[in-house]
């Protein structure tokens, strides 16, 4: 098992920048496939971005694809979302997850393990 703790959210202006991270602890991280998902008020919530185990590959959504950058450090047991270019619609609480899976893993119900969330705003 694994358990996630994101940080590294805040309110930022529109075009600004945000890094949030996201500490595992628990089972070798390496192992896990990570990503990061978001939620908006009264909207579903929706696929950000992935990342393999090892790093090599990352995938991401058509909203935030050019904008947004997902990595990881295994060793610290840390994966970060930086986020530039910021935009109104942007605002939403940003959750990392953690998935057995291999490979490019998009959907919500393939990740076991979820942190708590940290909530990102974009002002106008």
């Amino acid at each position: 098992q694994v358990q996630l703790v994101e940080s590294g959210g805040g309110l930022v202006q529109a075009g600004g920048s945000l890094t949030p991270s996201c500490a595992a602890s628990g089972r070798p991280f390496s192992s896990y496939t990570l990503g990061w998902f978001r939620q908006g008020s009264g909207k579903e919530g929706e696929f950000v971005a992935v990342i393999s185990w090892s790093g090599g590959s990352t995938y991401y959504a058509d909203s935030v694809k050019g904008r947004y950058t997902i990595s990881r450090e295994n060793a610290k047991s840390t994966v970060y979302l930086q986020m530039n270019s910021l935009k109104p619609e942007d605002t939403a609480v940003y959750y990392c997850a953690a998935s057995r899976k291999s490979g490019i893993v998009r959907a919500k119900y393939e990740y076991a393990y979820w942190g708590q969330g940290t909530q990102v705003t974009v002002s106008s």
